[in-house]
């Protein structure tokens, strides 16, 4: 699995906005109402089901950012498999301090935990093919960042991060611009050379125009079956990146792989997603 990580520096204000939302005005008044001061304790972030791991290396933040004393002891890296029973992280230090950051580094690393598991399981059907499983930008608000990275650890890949990526024409952009041939032609008259165009479509009528009219890298195939699929990627017959998105399963994406194209977008893996059961055990 792909273990790929971003700075801390970059987190920190995601995970530090968690903390604060968690901690209130008072701080953890129950905490510090019932353990005495100085109370050590030595916990640990245990797995309750088998799981693609992701959000280690976020709730290793929190508990840093509740307390730079804590000792950390990383037992998996995400990206790596788990299984139900498995300790993935060891946290030592102050019993107030691991309590008070224990709630926000479950909420990511459950969350995270559960989108690199479901995209996991979307990999393993595509085996046997050449198609990638990508993420969409139906992220929740403010954590995009993070849940693109657990789809990584799952062993996918991400679509755009943002609208200032990439120059993805869809269904509204091609009905407010007047068709397809008319965006594709603003595209060739104002677009920099630097930026890849990708072009949405649900009819083979429309694939024939954008492929008369050129302009674009990709195209995205949206909501066909899997035998209008097989026919779009003989039409474009390598002349353009296909992407195929729209009811996206895992019971259906074995069947949208097989047909050729190179990649298979969906939004399920950032909210549909189930939240896998870890927790924090003294």
């Amino acid at each position: 699995m792909n273990h790929a990580t971003v700075p801390d520096l970059i987190l920190e204000p995601m995970v530090r906005a968690a903390l604060t939302e968690d901690l209130g005005t008072c701080g953890d008044i129950t905490t510090r109402t019932v353990i005495p001061a100085g109370v050590t304790y030595a916990a640990r972030l245990n797995a309750r089901e088998d799981a693609v791991v992701s959000g280690m290396q976020v709730a290793a933040l929190a508990f840093r950012l509740v307390d730079p004393t804590l000792k950390i002891n990383p037992l998996v890296a995400d990206g790596d498999r788990c299984t139900k029973g498995q300790t993935l992280m060891e946290i030592t230090g102050s019993a107030a301090s691991i309590l008070s950051g224990e709630r926000v580094a479950l909420n990511f690393a459950g969350r995270l935990t559960g989108v690199a598991t479901l995209t996991a399981k979307l990999v393993a059907q595509t085996a046997g093919t050449k198609a990638r499983i990508t993420c969409t930008r139906k992220t929740t608000p403010g954590l995009r960042i993070v849940e693109k990275l657990a789809v990584l650890h799952g062993g996918g890949f991400n679509h755009r991060h943002s609208l200032s990526d990439a120059i993805l024409i869809k269904d509204n952009h091609i009905a407010a611009a007047g068709g397809v041939r008319a965006v594709l032609e603003a595209v060739k008259a104002r677009a920099s050379h630097m930026m890849k165009v990708e072009i949405e479509v649900d009819r083979l009528d429309q694939l024939a125009e954008v492929l008369d009219t050129g302009g674009a890298d990709v195209v995205l195939l949206d909501n066909m079956t899997p035998d209008i699929l097989a026919e779009a990627v003989a039409m474009v017959d390598g002349r353009l990146v296909t992407e195929a998105s729209g009811n996206v399963t895992v019971d259906t994406v074995a069947a949208i792989a097989a047909t050729g194209v190179d990649y298979i977008s969906s939004g399920a893996l950032t909210h549909s997603y189930r939240t896998v059961d870890l927790g924090l055990d003294f």
